[in-house]
């Protein structure tokens, strides 16, 4: 294959998607463990089913820019956004595992924190750090540090959640605010400050789902990192064939967000979010699911925003403020880089 890889690439959008499948998945043979999830799927994680359980597992890299941001840091990041890509595969977090690359002269004390906010962050879903490894580059040849996660989680066998599980009449709930991590970042790149603080959504986000599995009729559920709600969606409708209608005036995202979009020329819809999942319920249960979701501590703000139809295949309708229809298209990648 001819070209280089773009930045884009990495990006979680269509031009990712696209990469994987012609480069990485052609060249790769075995691709799945007995009849579990596998790299075809191209699903939040992957699963060994054992007995009458599913072993779920997921691995994400993280080259954050700047590693301390307003809410968080590359380290509630790394921990967060694998425990988080383990609760939408509908499996209970149990443990964590990282690989530390560091450049030469980075602050001890700095490392010191990261480290003690992936602790923390592990220790909000009763998870374990269990192993991990540590590498250092001579300096400038690695910016600040890398951190890549792997988790390991637990879930019945026959009630992972897949993208591709959505019905006709499934309700669509997202779990709380809309592109709060993403503006977030470009905001400080920019220098740009608000009356209003605008801080990342980082956070594990199992309490949520836990809430919604315990009341049941989820059939699925992502969170919409790279490429924001707008991929999260396309993901979802593509996978099943079936088409996503979502109100425009139903998706919850702050005015300050909205306000600093405008500013920076972003769409909210397409920027990473780090504590917020997107649920997709049967619709008879999505009022009762959406009442226990407003219960947990990161669930307060959540909305129904639409629902799954049958047509058009394959592709997500936005519902404008207006009464207009449109469209939503996925984006070719995350117009923040180094966000996640």
């Amino acid at each position: 294959m001819s070209g280089e890889v773009l930045l884009a690439h990495g990006a979680g959008g269509t031009l990712m998607v696209e990469l994987i499948k012609s480069l990485i998945l052609r060249n790769v043979s075995r691709r799945r463990v007995f009849d579990g999830v596998g790299l075809d799927d191209m699903d939040d994680g992957a699963t060994i089913p054992l007995g009458d359980y599913e072993i779920v597992l997921s691995m994400d890299g993280h080259t954050v820019d700047p590693i301390f941001f307003p809410g968080g840091d590359i380290g509630r990041l790394a921990a967060a956004g694998t425990i988080n890509d383990l609760a939408v595969m509908g499996a209970r977090p149990l443990a964590i595992m990282d690989s530390m690359v560091v450049e030469e002269g980075f602050p001890l004390s700095d490392l010191e924190r990261i480290i003690k906010s992936m602790n923390e962050t592990v220790e909000e879903v009763g998870a374990a750090i269990i192993h991990g490894d540590f590498k250092v580059m001579p300096k400038g040849k690695v910016d600040k540090i890398v951190i890549s996660t792997a988790g390991v989680g637990l879930a019945e066998r026959g009630k992972v959640l897949k993208d591709s599980n959505l019905k006709p009449g499934d309700r669509v709930i997202v779990t709380g605010f809309v592109g709060d991590h993403g503006i977030a970042l470009a905001s400080v790149r920019e220098g740009i400050e608000f009356e209003a603080d605008i801080k990342s959504d980082v956070a594990p986000i199992w309490d949520v789902v836990e809430a919604a599995l315990k009341v049941g009729g989820v059939h699925a559920a992502k969170d919409p990192t790279r490429g924001g709600l707008s991929m999260a969606l396309n993901e979802m409708a593509s996978k099943s064939g079936l088409s996503i209608w979502v109100r425009e005036r139903d998706i919850p995202i702050r005015e300050e967000v909205k306000a600093a979009s405008e500013m920076l020329g972003l769409n909210p819809l397409e920027v990473t979010c780090e504590g917020v999942a997107v649920l997709v319920v049967d619709g008879s249960a999505a009022e009762e699911v959406l009442e226990a979701i407003r219960k947990t501590r990161h669930g307060r703000h959540a909305s129904i925003i639409g629902e799954v139809k049958k047509e058009p295949a394959r592709r997500v309708v936005l519902e404008t403020v207006v009464g207009g229809k449109k469209l939503l298209e996925p984006p070719l990648g995350e117009p923040t880089p180094r966000v996640c």
